[in-house]
């Protein structure tokens, strides 16, 4: 699939966001103090794992470039992958509701619900044991069964906002929100009755354990590095194949473009509608489910930690495009991992990479305000491509 120009541009004004984000914070850690060479520097050591000087852990790989000597940490690398995984998968399930007109801002709750019922699925055969037993059931089919069981309940729970608006003509973005505290609400309620750790000790909102038949192993020892990484760039293709290469996807850009033109027509616009919210919500209950079988092995309260909302900003900043969102997800996996060594080397509190991105998605946002005054001629360039 070749970028357009139009790609091309986006590309180009994403990349300056990104720099414009990073100047005006470096100001702010100028006016507080800090030197902003040194933040970013070990913000880049943070996300990469390429360090100066000897290796400090037996894992580390030590190498020189000319009289420089580095050192590259597999570990730290394998953790900013890791973050990635989940942020692919709601910038994915997001941009996929923006094409088809949607603001799916439920990929909270929808990957809540889908790392509960995969903790549900992935204890069959543990038979309430405090320690990790094999199960009842093969490795090879207890993995992709308990996928299949996160991706199930998010897409139905995905799928009952779609329709609550193609149907009731309910705004998407009221029900969601109202959604996500029902589907956290309950999922709490679960993991600290039903479904609660059988450890009397244990006073905190979990299950049990998965059965390590539904485990995910590490690619990287102690990290939390898993397969779902290349699952999720296999969405992503997935997604792009969907929507341009397939009946289906022409029919969710049309209807995005404009509903009530797609209904003229022909095309039934309240049935895409709900089929994209449940398959927008699927993707986000697979990063629930993942972030089970490859973390937590378990449900744990706040499992889905702020991988919903963070999506929007990866959907926004890789322009809905799903390759665009590989991109966009690196980024702001890279950043939020960086942060966290960053905190530790220089003392900036690790939110200052919550402030870059709040930069960006301003920044961001004003070029969609800006492209919205221009909708008309773009829907009839898009239109005309399309035919």
């Amino acid at each position: 699939m070749k970028l357009s120009l139009n790609s091309q541009s986006n590309l180009f004004r994403a990349v300056l966001s990104i720099l414009a984000g990073f100047i005006i914070v470096g100001v702010l850690l100028k006016m507080s103090g800090y030197s902003p060479l040194q933040c970013y520097q070990a913000l880049a050591e943070g996300a990469t794992g390429i360090r100066s000087g000897k290796p400090i852990n037996l894992s580390d790989r030590g190498f020189y470039i000319g009289s420089w000597q580095g050192n590259f940490s597999p570990y730290t690398f394998a953790q900013t992958l890791a973050t990635i995984t989940p942020l692919l998968f709601c910038g994915l399930a997001i941009a996929l509701g923006l094409r088809a007109g949607l603001f799916n801002i439920g990929a909270l709750g929808q990957m809540t619900l889908g790392a509960m019922t995969a903790a549900f699925v992935g204890a069959i055969g543990a038979n309430g044991s405090l320690k990790p037993v094999a199960g009842s059931l093969p490795h090879w089919a207890h993995v992709p069964l308990t996928l299949l069981a996160g991706a199930v309940a998010g897409g139905l729970w995905g799928a009952l906002a779609g329709y609550l608006k193609a149907k009731r003509g309910v705004h998407e973005v009221l029900s969601t929100i109202m959604l996500n505290y029902i589907a956290i609400n309950l999922a709490n309620y679960l993991a600290m009755h039903n479904l609660k750790d059988p450890n009397p000790s244990n006073m905190a909102a979990q299950t049990g354990l998965i059965a390590k038949s539904a485990w995910l192993t590490p690619i990287v020892a102690q990290s939390s590095l898993t397969v779902g990484l290349l699952l999720a760039v296999a969405a992503a293709v997935g997604v792009a194949f969907l929507l341009w290469r397939t009946a289906l996807g022409y029919e969710i850009r049309a209807v995005g473009l404009g509903a009530e033109a797609a209904r003229t027509a022909g095309i039934p616009v309240s049935k895409i509608l709900i089929k994209t919210m449940a398959m927008s919500g699927a993707l986000a209950g697979v990063a629930g489910a993942l972030e089970v079988m490859g973390i937590h092995h378990r449900f744990v309260q706040g499992t889905a930690g702020d991988y919903g909302f963070d999506g929007i900003a990866v959907a926004l900043l890789g322009g809905s495009h799903p390759f665009g969102i590989v991109l966009s997800a690196s980024f702001f996996g890279a950043l939020g991992n960086g942060a966290n060594f960053m905190q530790i080397q220089t003392d900036v509190p690790k939110t200052i990479a919550v402030v870059v991105q709040a930069i960006i998605v301003l920044l961001v946002g004003l070029r969609f305000r800006r492209a919205e005054s221009k909708k008309p001629l773009v829907l009839a360039e898009e239109g005309w491509k399309d035919g």
